[in-house]
């Protein structure tokens, strides 16, 4: 019986996905390059941009991409305002790390706040656009 976890899980390298999911990847990556310094947007809202994929893909198409990448995929957190924990690693303190050193706080729960540091401006005719703090 294969292991389930690789089927469902395994994220291959890029060369290997299917034409259709690189092209997701694109289209996530493309909208991620678009949060402003400072700011955020919860897996959901960008999966919900780019639209044919979900959170879950969003966060693949986030830990698919190389160390050197010029996306910040920091700046993409849980809906719940919070930083998502890692199966390996402790990624989830240098996302916070680079978070906080664009200046965004975190309450002692861990917990940031979409209202004074989430950028989507999402209405119900679609995306337009992201928007920078006033």
């Amino acid at each position: 019986m294969p292991n389930l976890n690789a089927v469902y899980c395994a994220n291959p390298p890029v060369s290997q996905m299917p034409l259709k999911k690189i092209a997701a990847y694109e289209r996530i990556h493309s909208i991620v390059r678009q949060i402003p310094f400072g700011m955020v947007a919860s897996y959901g809202q960008i999966a919900e941009i780019a639209g044919g994929c979900t959170a879950r893909m969003v966060g693949w198409a986030m830990s698919s991409l190389p160390p050197a990448s010029d996306v910040p995929w920091h700046r993409v957190i849980n809906s719940k305002g919070k930083i998502s924990v890692r199966s390996s690693g402790d990624g989830e303190c240098h996302q916070r790390e680079l978070l906080e050193a664009e200046g965004v706080q975190f309450d002692d729960f861990g917990k940031t706040s979409f209202e004074e540091f989430g950028c989507l401006q999402y209405f119900s005719v679609g995306w337009t656009h992201f928007t920078a703090r006033p």
